[in-house]
């Protein structure tokens, strides 16, 4: 069955048809529109971590990816807080029972900030499952858990300069995976490099093999760790425009998806040149709109799509200047635009073709939010770091219809949905929640 997409996003459709997804798959970070959203239906509304459980699978450590899925299968990965490995791991959907796992790489991090080298998502198709660690191990099984391809990304272009290391989810779209290295031109510690500075670029890369297609430098005039970013390309669509876009080193840029080549780029939130206001969050689009959230409490911009060159601000649609996001991911659903500010627990329901905001309400508790909302079936489900699930109803009027304390922070995970399920990593655990009827 294929998606049938709100109008809003008739566009974008053409983005997702490649992948022939349904709603029974959710193969990306951002979901089978690449906004957070899905026509998913029949979406629990409440449950405990033992009604409505499908099934359950404890994880050996914490991560920051998200768990996706495709046909009968979830993959997602895990660091191993005993032995510091990085493991992939594929559960049958319907029974949440372990296929297999693979050992790609050795992780560290700080584990008291929550930090870990299990942040990137994986990706799926219907051949093969990708997978890219924050020590940029990457590699691409099949379904059965044979490693087709590895390499790592810091072996082939020397060592990234990121403060809190790599952290960025690919993009798998047009038959390319789509890999973003937005780093600091000099090191974090030490003397400059003797040569030349460091690069940032946009790599493709071949799914099928792991070899280049081709890298592109993308310049800035950024500061220090202002080149620094932690989101992931988007790809988008709006008539005969096919793009990749990406975000960090204080602009935004819109790239050929074929060559990479830049085809516009806007970007004027640090003027000052202000040095430490790396980005986390990825773009959001719809038709006609690209929406970035500016670092450290700047706003939320609306930029009007279709421009070519060096954007002015007359680019600027709207913004929104309070309770900004400056980690989650905005969400797209049913022709709103939800900003989610996870340090304020505010989320603020807005037109997003005006700006003009329809709510704006805190969410009970004090815990941070750093997973990016999820809208399916009508609802909003949104977990903070503690582990509470709290389900909105989405539309013009705050409405909590309920709140579920899954509890085993640290919980930094998205929740990818299908019809009649929902999935949930927490610190310890993988929860299928609901019947997937």
């Amino acid at each position: 069955m294929r998606l049938k997409l709100p109008i809003l996003l008739l566009c974008l459709q053409a983005t997702t048809e490649a992948f022939a997804e349904t709603t029974k798959d959710w193969s990306q970070w951002r979901g089978p529109s690449f906004n957070g959203s899905s026509e998913a239906v029949n979406l629990p509304e409440s449950w405990s971590k033992t009604e409505k459980v499908a099934w359950v699978q404890p994880m050996p450590g914490a991560a920051g990816s998200t768990p996706v899925f495709f046909g009968d299968k979830v993959f997602t990965t895990s660091l191993d807080k005993e032995t510091k490995d990085l493991v992939a791991f594929c559960f049958n959907r319907k029974d949440g029972k372990l296929l297999w796992s693979e050992v790609l790489g050795i992780g560290f991090g700080d584990e008291g900030r929550g930090r870990n080298m299990a942040s990137p998502s994986p990706i799926a198709d219907s051949e093969r499952v990708y997978f890219l660690f924050g020590t940029t191990d990457f590699a691409a099984l099949d379904h059965d858990g044979k490693t087709l391809w590895k390499r790592n990304l810091q072996e082939d272009f020397g060592k990234f300069n990121i403060l809190f290391g790599y952290h960025c989810t690919p993009l798998l779209y047009d038959g390319k995976l789509y890999v973003q290295v937005l780093q600091r031109d000099v090191p974090i510690h030490g003397p400059p490099l003797a040569d030349s500075p460091a690069e940032s670029f946009l790599l493709a890369v071949d799914p099928a093999t792991g070899k280049d297609l081709w890298k592109v430098t993308r310049p800035t005039d950024a500061v220090l760790e202002s080149h620094e970013t932690y989101s992931t390309p988007m790809p988008y669509t709006w008539g005969d425009r096919r793009e990749i876009l990406i975000v960090g080193g204080d602009c935004v840029t819109g790239h050929d998806p074929g060559s990479g080549a830049e085809l516009w780029r806007w970007g004027s939130w640090n003027p000052a040149k202000i040095t430490h206001w790396r980005i986390v969050p990825s773009l959001a689009a719809m038709e006609g709109f690209i929406y970035v959230c500016a670092p450290k409490g700047s706003p939320v911009f609306a930029i009007n799509a279709g421009g070519k060159g060096k954007l002015s601000d007359d680019a600027i649609a709207w913004k929104l200047e309070q309770n900004t996001s400056d980690v989650c991911v905005p969400l797209i659903y049913r022709d709103r635009i939800y900003v989610l500010d996870g340090d304020g627990r505010v989320l603020t329901c807005m037109d997003p073709r005006t700006g003009e905001v329809k709510w704006a309400e805190e969410l009970e508790g004090t815990a941070t939010i750093k997973a990016s909302a999820t809208g399916a079936d009508g609802k909003i489900y949104i977990i903070d770091e503690e582990g509470t699930v709290f389900v909105l109803a989405a539309g013009d009027r705050f409405r909590i219809l309920s709140k579920v304390e899954m509890g085993e922070g640290l919980c930094r995970s998205s929740i990818p949905v299908a019809d009649g399920q929902l999935f949930i990593r927490t610190a310890e655990n993988l929860y299928c929640v609901g019947d997937g009827e």
